[in-house]
């Protein structure tokens, strides 16, 4: 356990120096696993080939890189202006309307892009200006951006359901049909925030303009194909119609379709959409094989083990002992990068879990769990002093601190809480719609 510590330390130093997060995560996993390994780092070397190249043959890795570039292509056709402005019409004119239209495009757009970042930046450049334009509080604007953008890793198709599903041995289609009631959670525990915020504060979110019904349906116009596209991809899965990686085929072509329509697409960024996707996912790719590299060494120093036995020792309640793995996954959040986290600690948590005992189904607890796991990366998108979304809104907006954007999500993560306090205590909220497949 000791060696794992100085393995964690070191991963921050290096990190700190500015190394990329998956070549830090393989060099020390590389060099760890050496110095447990008896036949040192000739062993290590080995293992390391066998991680790769075992992740790189992984068919079923096909479906992220599907999912991603649907998102992009989504992106580039200019969607998230429109899914703001139809929300806007029909959100706009309540007390903090324009947050609630924010909340609503986010999570109209994270169904189709899969992306918290991609979801927060967009957000903040097309939200944010309408949001001055009646002079709402910059803290509580750039907060609800940066909480709205989160849903993107939720709400599927879901880039960190598809690794987590991959990781666990879970089915992805299961994984996807279960986020979406917590997806809807999350935007309804969000709107609620705002309207007690703007209650106690009605300066910081004064209402916008009332249209028309005319113009609140003539709006709907100009996002029909995204929601026919989603519903089409979840609808397909749900049905048993496609695979996901199917749907991840669909949705792409899909979304080339919908930008083509729309007039976004030529060569030109049909090119670039390919190089930001493949980007991405090479991105995604190096952080997987240098967290397996990683994994290994903590497999061989016996940590898994011995957090085991120290939970065991504890002598407490499951429930309690799920607490505890919360309150894990919430500091480790605090340093860690989303999507490292998630092959970091579903090797050591996922056994854990099984072997509890809860009272859920033995084949959906670990469905259950994914959604309980990614709510938690949720979280850790917007805490301190980590929180990649908070300083992606802070990039996009100069003039707003970080301390102001912090500020901001305050009321947004106590909402967080409650939501997840929602899904732990009800896990029937997560699983009745999978129930529902059969």
């Amino acid at each position: 356990m000791i060696a794992v510590l100085i393995g964690i330390v070191a991963l921050l130093v290096v990190g700190g120096f500015g190394f990329p997060l998956g070549l830090s995560l393989m060099i020390i996993g590389y060099f760890g696993f050496g110095v447990m390994h008896p036949k040192g780092l000739d062993a290590a070397g080995t293992v390391a080939g066998q991680q790769v190249l075992e992740l790189a043959l992984n068919f079923q890795f096909a479906v992220l890189p599907l999912f991603l570039l649907m998102g992009v292509f989504v992106n580039r056709s200019g969607i998230s202006e429109d899914l703001y402005d139809a929300a806007n019409k029909w959100l706009g004119h309540l007390k903090g309307g324009l947050a609630v239209s924010t909340v609503a495009a986010c999570g109209g757009f994270a169904a189709v892009s899969g992306s918290s970042v991609a979801t927060a930046a967009t957000m903040a450049r097309v939200a944010v200006p309408s949001m001055r334009k009646y002079k709402y509080n910059d803290a509580f604007s750039a907060g609800t951006v940066a909480a709205g953008g989160t849903m993107g890793i939720l709400i599927p198709p879901s880039a960190a359901l598809i690794i987590y599903g991959l990781i666990a041995e879970v089915n992805i289609a299961l994984l996807f049909v279960a986020g979406i009631v917590p997806g809807l959670i999350t935007i309804a525990a969000y709107m609620l925030v705002i309207q007690l915020v703007c209650a106690v504060k009605p300066d910081w979110g004064p209402p916008g303009e009332r249209f028309s019904w005319r113009e609140r349906l003539t709006s709907l116009y100009k996002v029909w194909g995204i929601i026919f596209l989603f519903f089409l991809i979840m609808g397909g899965i749900f049905f048993g119609v496609f695979t996901p990686s199917e749907a991840g085929g669909i949705g792409a072509a899909g979304a080339l379709v919908f930008a083509i329509a729309r007039g976004r697409m030529n060569w030109r960024v049909f090119f670039d959409s390919l190089l930001e996707a493949g980007k991405t996912t090479a991105i995604i790719f190096t952080v997987a094989f240098g967290a397996l590299m990683l994994n290994q060494f903590v497999n061989i120093s016996g940590a898994p083990e011995d957090i085991l036995s120290f939970i065991q020792s504890l002598n407490i309640s499951p429930w309690m002992v799920l607490v505890v793995v919360l309150c894990c996954y919430l500091v480790l959040g605090m340093f860690i990068e989303g999507m490292a986290m998630i092959f970091l600690t579903v090797p050591i948590f996922v056994p854990l879990i099984v072997g509890l005992g809860l009272p859920i189904e033995p084949d959906l607890v670990l469905v259950w769990f994914g959604i309980v796991m990614v709510m938690m990366v949720e979280i850790s998108l917007i805490t301190p002093p980590i929180g990649m979304n908070v300083f992606v809104i802070s990039s996009m907006l100069p003039d707003v601190s970080l301390k102001q954007v912090f500020q901001g999500i305050v009321p947004f993560f106590f909402a967080d809480v409650g939501r997840l306090a929602i899904v732990v205590a009800f896990p029937s909220s997560v699983l009745w719609l999978v129930r529902l497949t059969g």
